[in-house]
């Protein structure tokens, strides 16, 4: 399951390739109890999903408009989490990455590791000419009105759960299925699309580790 192993100087990186969502939740939960035993370093998870919409635990179910015809055309899995946020979709040519770490080993609250993770990925864009903008009220990255990297997480005995995904080469027409992230009045856009040429997965999981 793991392609690659890199070992940084504070964490370590598990690149794992295509790999369905209900599969990484449980390796998440099992890295997360040795992490907060301490049998672990913190540790990135970076990976792509199968089509996936997931919904946080306060979200609004509502917010998934798609019917069972278009869930199935798609092939289109609905999973309930325990992460922060409403309704997010994931998909291949879209970078996920789970950060398994100790905030309060790293003297971090929840409000500053969000902000962490955004710095981080705004710092891996514009590496792209991609500028990209936090807005106080919705957690992620914007290029104007549109979401281009979405943020939830979770913080359990100090240890995060959870993260981020950056919307690389992502199929766009698959939002068309949910009001992402419950917000009406905004859309969402890509690397690729706002650069009008396909981007390298591999390029930008690099950005975005030397990032970290």
């Amino acid at each position: 399951m793991i392609e690659k192993t890199i070992q940084a100087e504070k964490f370590r990186v598990l690149q794992l390739g295509l790999i369905p969502y209900r599969d990484a939740w449980e390796l998440q939960k099992k890295l997360h109890i040795e992490r907060v035993n301490g049998e672990i370093p913190d540790t990135l998870l970076l990976l792509q999903h199968p089509p996936v919409y997931t919904i946080g635990r306060h979200g609004n179910m509502r917010n998934i408009t798609a019917g069972e015809d278009f869930l199935a055309q798609n092939g289109i899995e609905v999973v309930q989490v325990d992460r922060g946020g409403d309704v997010t979709y994931h998909g291949p040519g879209q970078i996920v990455g789970y950060p398994i770490f100790h905030l309060q080993a790293r003297s971090m609250g929840v409000k500053a590791f969000v902000e962490y993770l955004q710095s981080i990925l705004q710092k891996a864009l514009r590496e792209f000419g991609i500028e990209s903008a936090s807005d106080p009220h919705y957690p992620g990255l914007w290029v104007q009105n549109n979401k281009i990297a979405a943020i939830g997480i979770r913080v359990h005995y100090n240890v995060s759960m959870h993260g981020f995904a950056l919307n690389v080469n992502p199929d766009l027409n698959h939002y068309l299925g949910i009001v992402a992230c419950g917000i009406q009045q905004r859309g969402v856009t890509s690397m690729a699309r706002l650069l009008m040429r396909e981007i390298s997965i591999c390029d930008v999981k690099t950005a975005i580790i030397r990032n970290f």
